[in-house]
């Protein structure tokens, strides 16, 4: 990693692109049949930034609103499994989503979800506090709601790191004195209110000045796709950086990389306009190279059944204002011990789910000869207590993935952390939704470990 922390504040959404191929026409519509062949899923908006981003190496958070949907869930594992560090703002309603129809690489037809904008919650103490530790910040602002809420707009103001702004025509003005503004040429007309004719230079540079001053930003860099990007500062006079090369090819993402960059760039000491050169040429490498498609690594397996029955009882609890708790281990040998502390933490709220140690994770911890009982015999012997509501299986060693994905509002621990021992590992995680880390006792004396080491005992003296 950099080492650099990049913070990106934003509005997320799900960007889905189904490939197929068509062959026929409806016979109830004068419209094209798509035989579908496959299904790509990535985070858009800010998460498309914050993807970009660490796919660079750099060390990112994200503080994004998210919803309590499949969409989601989606959205959470795909920035998860890449490293990112989520904040997440709750948000009433549905996910935004885009979803496009595609054949030969043509959009057919674009479908989008989740209705108007719903002003999202405020923001966790941990999210505030991650602001104050960023080298820098990008404000990536999709018009949705999350750059107008007042806690984060505090926050923003007061912040030390430098701060780029990414506007959105639907979205609020940055907060004053961001070091710089990056919009580009449509969104710069439409915000300055400015569809005069004449050169672009003389265009964009007017509409620049007005909304740099308007703002009280820094400096405004309006990018101008294949042309580059014109600087508008204090000066009377703009820095026009063209592009290196001339690039063609999908652009989604661009503008994403571009104002990443420059953000990356002010952490590191350098000059605005040394920022924005940077990245002129760090978005025209990356049309260049092929864009968002290459850019990005195959995404991951969609959610199985059991995720995503979870994510249904969740979501459940939740709409009815419930309390979702969490809870995780091996449960080798299910015993008294483990039952006692999952009455225990159901007690703590509306549905407990458990997160699973697989059979390789179990493996891992415990050594080559575990574990005795399989993880799907494990998942239904847990399923079948009615302090149960949910089960997840999850090969990583911890279970903070799964973790970022459900967002349960307490984790429950058992009770070797419970005499101040070492710190709770996952705390650092539930913390940056609000959620809390909590201990249960165990019953004295009953562990998995012992049980084997008894019956094994027993056996050998009965040989």
């Amino acid at each position: 990693m950099s080492g650099s922390l990049l913070v990106i504040v934003g509005d997320t959404l799900l960007d889905r692109d189904v490939e197929g191929t068509v062959r026929r026409v409806a016979p109830d519509a004068p419209a094209p049949v798509l035989d579908e062949e496959s299904v790509t899923d990535r985070p858009g908006g800010a998460g498309l930034a914050a993807l970009l981003a660490a796919g660079q190496g750099h060390d990112v958070a994200l503080v994004t609103a998210i919803a309590d949907d499949d969409a989601g869930n989606r959205i959470c594992e795909l920035l998860t499994d890449a490293g990112i560090a989520v904040y997440p703002l709750p948000l009433p309603g549905a996910t935004a989503e885009k979803v496009r129809l595609r054949a030969d690489g043509q959009v057919l037809v674009r479908l989008d979800r989740g209705g108007a904008p719903v002003a999202p919650g405020d923001p966790s103490e941990a999210a505030l506090e991650v602001l104050k530790e960023a080298s820098a910040i990008l404000v990536s602002d999709y018009g949705r709601g999350v750059a107008r809420n007042p806690r984060l707009r505090a926050a923003l103001q007061e912040a030390k790191a430098p701060v780029v702004w990414d506007p959105h025509p639907n979205g609020p003005a940055p907060v004053p004195n961001v070091r710089l503004v990056t919009p580009n040429e449509a969104e710069v007309r439409k915000l300055a209110d400015d569809a005069g004719s004449g050169p672009m230079l003389s265009t964009v540079h007017r509409a620049g000045q007005q909304l740099r001053q308007r703002w009280r930003a820094g400096a405004v860099a309006v990018t101008v796709g294949a042309n580059g990007a014109v600087l508008c500062h204090a000066g009377p006079t703009p820095l026009v950086v063209p592009a290196p090369t001339a690039a063609g090819g999908d652009t989604c993402g661009a503008g994403d990389r571009f104002a990443a960059t420059a953000a990356l760039a002010l952490a590191s000491g350098a000059l605005v306009s040394e920022a924005v050169q940077q990245a002129v040429i760090a978005a025209t490498e990356y049309v260049a190279a092929g864009g968002v498609t290459v850019a990005l690594a195959p995404p991951a397996d969609k959610p199985d059944r059991q995720t995503e029955e979870a994510s249904r009882v969740i979501a459940r609890v939740r709409a009815q204002g419930g309390t979702v708790v969490a809870t995780g281990g091996c449960f080798d040998l299910l015993h008294i011990g483990h039952l006692a502390t999952l009455q225990a933490a159901r007690k703590l709220g509306d549905c407990l789910v458990v997160c699973l140690n697989s059979d390789s994770s179990v493996g891992a911890l415990k050594g080559p000869d575990r574990p005795l009982t399989g993880q799907g015999d494990r998942a239904r012997l847990l399923a079948a207590l009615d302090c149960v509501d949910a089960v997840v299986v999850f090969d990583e060693p911890t279970p903070e993935a799964v973790l970022a994905r459900l967002r349960p509002d307490i984790w429950v621990k058992g009770g070797d952390y419970a005499d101040g021992g070492p710190d709770l590992p996952e705390a650092e995680l539930m913390h940056r939704w609000g959620g809390q880390t909590v201990i249960v006792p165990y019953l004295d004396g009953r562990s998995t470990t012992r049980t084997i080491a008894a019956a094994r005992g027993h056996s050998e003296g009965n040989s």
